[in-house]
């Protein structure tokens, strides 16, 4: 198997580290070990200081599988996979596809959600999000249109990676329809799940209402725990956990048996974290709001509806690419163009989670005052 880099991850891999602002990171501001350990309760905190770091089970602990299952309404806690949500999209991809499968994307998206069925030989259609003067839209009925007799799996990210969309129950529901009319399998990157601003927008786990459905899952972005490097695979096709058991033996075999009892403690907790995560991000989207009305000549805003991220239009005579490059050279603050993404047109990703948003926000606008 033949894979492209990875441009996204090696882009960060440059930066990351080095650039004092990161203002396109799609996580929110990190837990840090005190914060989620002042959570646990009493047996929790005797299970983590009693914790013997030998080998753990393939499959994940039994005890945070139970409690992933209680995130659900038809999921048996032998119908998840823990792992790291990268791994998952890994081994998913490579045990439902076959070399010659049709698969149909979305776009713009992380990568790897289309890159390894692509190097795995399968064939790829993207079904593409569209700027709207109000945030991104899809069309149902052109994801319909893209459907073949060899079409295997839908390939889904809600809410979106870099755009922050969201589709409407009823669009939820017109995508489910498609899915199962032609018993294709439904893939949907959940990550960002749980971030959605109006809780009545907050979308059913496809594993949930769908039985070709396969949520992916995990602790990276609406948890901000991505350091633990847990996540998980659901679904109601009992067939499929051994064949995904069978491949992770081969990667990782087990997970961190910290990060399990950590994850175990974060989850019981769920409602506190994602409150806290919501009250961060809102309060950066006022701002970035009030920033770019008043450079409304430079950007165009496209309000994400849910998650962590945006993915606003840049107007300037300078590339995004450029922009990007400005913004690391003179101020040290990381932006990531979306060509790393696939995407025609003048975008760049930018990150909603973090606390330090507003001095990256003053120093964007610093440069844009300059571009009048």
């Amino acid at each position: 198997m033949t894979i492209p880099p990875f441009k996204l991850e090696r882009y960060y891999a440059l930066y990351e580290f080095k650039a004092s602002i990161m203002l396109s990171s799609s996580d929110c501001e990190s837990l840090s070990m005190a914060e989620v350990l002042d959570m646990a309760s009493p047996q929790n905190l005797d299970i983590w200081k009693n914790l013997r770091l030998g080998y753990t089970e393939t499959q994940g602990s039994p005890m945070l599988r139970e409690e992933i299952a209680r995130k659900y309404g038809n999921i048996h806690p032998d119908n998840i996979m823990v792992a790291a949500p990268e791994e998952l999209i890994f081994i998913a991809m490579q045990t439902l596809l076959t070399p010659g499968d049709h698969v149909i994307a979305m776009a713009p998206a992380y990568q790897s959600l289309y890159e390894i069925a692509a190097s795995n030989g399968c064939s790829l259609s993207f079904w593409h999000l569209k700027p709207t003067g109000n945030g991104w839209t899809a069309d149902p009925n052109e994801l319909n249109s893209l459907i073949t007799p060899r079409t295997r799996m839908l390939v889904m990210n809600f809410p979106n990676n870099p755009t922050g969309y969201l589709p409407t129950r009823e669009q939820f529901d017109a995508i489910l329809k498609i899915a199962q009319k032609h018993g294709i399998l439904l893939f949907i990157d959940e990550m960002y799940r749980l971030l959605e601003y109006d809780p009545a927008d907050k979308l059913p786990a496809v594993c949930d209402v769908y039985e070709k459905g396969i949520s992916l899952a995990g602790l990276s972005k609406s948890m901000a725990l991505p350091g633990l490097r847990i996540g998980w695979l659901a679904t109601q096709q009992t067939e499929l956990m051994e064949r995904w058991l069978a491949y992770k033996d081969y990667t990782t075999i087990c997970n961190s048996a910290p990060s399990e009892i950590l994850a175990l403690i974060a989850l019981q907790n769920q409602d506190s974290i994602v409150k806290r995560n919501l009250e961060i991000i809102r309060s950066n989207i006022q701002r970035v709001t009030d920033v770019f009305t008043r450079y409304k000549h430079l950007i165009n805003w496209m309000p994400p509806r849910a998650g962590s991220v945006a993915f606003p239009q840049w107007k300037g005579k300078m590339s995004a690419e450029e922009l990007c490059q400005q913004m690391l050279e003179r101020y040290s603050v990381m932006l990531v163009p979306g060509s790393l993404f696939d995407h025609p047109g003048v975008h760049f990703r930018l990150g909603l989670g973090r606390k330090n948003f507003a001095a990256g926000i003053s120093l964007l606008e610093k440069l844009m005052s300059e571009c009048d």
